[in-house]
């Protein structure tokens, strides 16, 4: 499913126009990017969390001359399905 046949199924079964489905859609995204941003994680009860992950610091190889290089540490998004979502999906 891609965004655009999202937010017109939200637009279906929520009786609003394409335009307000949209702004709803692109609003809950973007309030997920902002608390994710913050380092905050995000709980949809039913669904799923939406959390940062940090990865360490590592040694890697470059794979055309093998020398070995450092890999820097990062955040990553990451989510975790919840319980009724794992029942739906099984």
């Amino acid at each position: 499913m891609t965004k655009a046949e999202l937010v017109a199924q939200v637009a279906k079964k929520a009786g609003l126009t394409a335009r307000a489905a949209k702004d709803a859609v692109n609003t809950i995204f973007s309030s997920v990017t902002q608390a994710l941003k913050r380092g905050e994680k995000v709980v949809v009860t039913g669904f799923g969390t939406f959390l940062v992950r940090k990865r360490a610091a590592r040694k890697g190889r470059n794979p055309q001359t093998g020398a070995e290089i450092q890999i820097p540490a990062t955040k990553t998004p990451g989510f975790t399905a919840g319980k009724s979502l794992k029942r739906a999906v099984k």
